[in-house]
């Protein structure tokens, strides 16, 4: 049997990390290169279905991601005004009985800690970022903008929606607009109002729009995230602030609990929600992608990040069956 394969992995995210360590689980030198200067991520929450939670199991982190994660009991929905209960599914037990899993509300950073926390520190590099990749002569070479090259067996673009390693491949994407925009913000548990409950997701379904919400960092924190209705779009981007005038004029006649728990964030970032014609294949000779560069989804069923966690396993598994 020959050597292992190794592999260039091109992104830090939650997708990059783990596919990273279920390489290198199975004995296959991986490397991960990540352009910011460390590894972290500006406050966001995300959801972790069955699905991924099942990965994170197999990997041997169901301990650390619980520790890092909230079950919420019940998801409602309200009344955009009078926050009249619509519907409420109860989640905490139905989906541990259903899918043989937990269902989880994780703040972005806390995940990305853990992911660090378990992978060699020489195969994380920082700083590095990839401006190209090409095959040559059947080896696949990632470029980087301090002029190194790096030679793979492969090199696996886990560099979200604007993907370097996509756009090396197929070409620049062309992103439509949806007519959405987003604005998001972390409210400190004590601090959220009476009339916002503190122990369930929650959507808010209203006019042009609607808010979602819901505990995240075991609790401690209730990320919330506004949609609402734009003709005008404005940058792709989860790093852009804004101020908080722009949600409380736009969503001031919505229920006033609502509006408190809005006031309570200390800083406030906006984005617009672009969508992607699926590509007919994501991969190119020894080159490939996953998560938001192979697939990028809108957020309505809460599996981005947890198809670029699937994806990561998955890759792994098969190139460890098979060295071709």
């Amino acid at each position: 049997m020959g050597r292992k394969p190794r592999v260039a992995i091109i992104g830090g995210g939650i997708g990059g990390l783990t596919a990273a360590l279920a390489f290198i689980q199975r004995g296959i030198e991986a490397a991960v290169y990540e352009q910011a200067g460390a590894l972290g991520d500006i406050g966001a929450g995300i959801q972790l279905g069955p699905n991924a939670n099942k990965t994170y199991r197999a990997l041997g982190l169901e301990t650390a991601i619980n520790a890092i994660g909230f079950e919420t009991e019940n998801q409602v929905v309200r009344s955009w005004r009078s926050g009249r209960i619509i519907s409420q599914q109860h989640r905490k037990d139905v989906m541990r009985s259903r899918f043989g899993a937990p269902y989880y509300t994780v703040h972005r950073a806390d995940l990305l800690e853990v992911l660090s926390r378990e992978l060699p520190s020489e195969s994380v590099r920082l700083a590095s970022r990839c401006v190209g990749v090409s095959e040559h002569r059947g080896i696949p070479v990632a470029r980087f903008a301090d002029g190194e090259d790096v030679e793979a067996d492969l090199v696996l673009g886990a560099d979200g929606i604007h993907s370097v390693v996509r756009s090396s491949l197929f070409g620049a994407d062309s992103p439509h607009f949806t007519g959405l925009i987003c604005w998001r913000g972390l409210v400190p548990i004590e601090a959220v109002p009476s009339g916002i409950s503190r122990r369930d997701g929650c959507s808010w379904w209203g006019p042009h729009g609607h808010v979602v919400h819901y505990p995240v960092r075991r609790g401690e924190l209730m990320n919330f995230v506004a949609h609402y209705e734009s003709a005008a779009p404005t940058e792709e981007s989860w790093t852009t602030e804004c101020d908080r005038s722009e949600l409380t004029e736009t969503y001031k006649r919505w229920n006033e609990a609502l509006l408190r728990l809005i006031e309570c964030s200390d800083r406030y970032y906006k984005w617009a929600l672009y969508d992607r014609d699926p590509l007919d294949r994501w991969s190119k000779g020894h080159i490939t992608l996953l998560g938001d560069a192979a697939h990028a989804m809108l957020p309505y069923l809460a599996q981005g990040a947890c198809m670029a966690i699937e994806d990561g396993y998955v890759l792994a598994e098969a190139i460890a069956r098979s060295l071709d």
